[in-house]
């Protein structure tokens, strides 16, 4: 199966997601998602994928949603508040699928996880890390409610809102382990060595257990209100972008520029 985006491989009952635009630090467009959930639909059938490896090309496992596109396409001519609640909520389904696939899925996290990277990484079985990788929220408080979201599934609310309410927030690697965020942290260069070694143990496991066993705790966390937090991020977000809030952040990028309002929010 051939995609423009991304690349699928398998060997030993272990396939390998990749996201492949390594010179745009893997930011995800319409198309590169459209073929993430062509590739799960064949990874979802095929007996020779028993757990799935997701990771970026190049320099970063990803640097969010590429803004340059738009989450619509620029497609719409009056995009409404309507347009984009519905087009983000398209979004976090895609996540809630990914999540949802009957098997084991890692996300191998190096250099940049962020924003919309962070949402595909929560909606991963296990997340293992690079010490040294950078993750965090976007540098342009452009937002509201919709990364925040899934992060306080795994920090909490205090840690989330610590993170949510500073434009640019970051924390490494380590300390995405050692706040809950990320499963295991290691150095760079053991990453992908500790992670294909932990995905061929799991790949000894009946097939049937595994499932069972990501329905199980998933259905936990279902019933404790995760998937209905997500969808709802997708509401405030909207509502953020068509509300005054946005008008500021407009501004500031009016008067400074992109990387001069970048500096300006994240200045002390």
């Amino acid at each position: 199966m051939a995609f423009a985006n991304i690349t699928l491989e398998k060997h030993e009952l272990i396939g390998t997601l990749t996201l492949n635009r390594p010179e745009k630090l893997n930011a995800m467009t319409p198309a590169l998602i459209a073929e993430m959930g062509e590739a799960l639909t064949a990874i979802e059938k095929d007996p020779e994928i028993k757990v799935l490896i997701v990771r970026g090309a190049g320099r970063a496992f990803c640097s969010g949603y590429d803004l340059t596109v738009g989450l619509d396409g620029g497609t719409a001519e009056r995009y409404t508040l309507d347009d984009d609640q519905h087009s983000l909520q398209r979004y976090v389904e895609h996540w809630l699928r990914l999540r949802d696939l009957p098997k084991p899925v890692i996300s191998m996290v190096h250099g940049y996880c962020l924003a919309g990277g962070t949402q595909l990484a929560i909606s991963t079985d296990i997340i293992f890390v690079a010490e040294n990788a950078s993750i965090g929220f976007p540098s342009i408080p452009a937002g509201a409610g919709y990364v925040s979201a899934f992060w306080n599934w795994m920090v909490g609310p205090h840690r989330t809102k610590y993170m949510a309410f500073l434009p640019g927030s970051r924390i490494s690697g380590k300390e995405a382990e050692a706040i809950g965020f990320a499963t295991r942290a290691f150095p760079v260069e053991k990453l992908e060595e500790e992670t294909y070694n932990y995905a061929r143990r799991v790949s000894k496991v009946p097939a049937q257990k595994l499932r069972l066993e990501k329905l199980a705790i998933n259905r936990a966390i279902d019933m404790q209100g995760f998937r209905t937090a997500v969808l709802t991020g997708a509401e405030f977000d909207a509502i953020f972008h068509f509300g005054p809030g946005n008008d500021e952040i407009r501004a500031v990028q009016k008067e400074r520029g992109l990387r001069g309002a970048i500096q300006w929010y994240e200045q002390k």
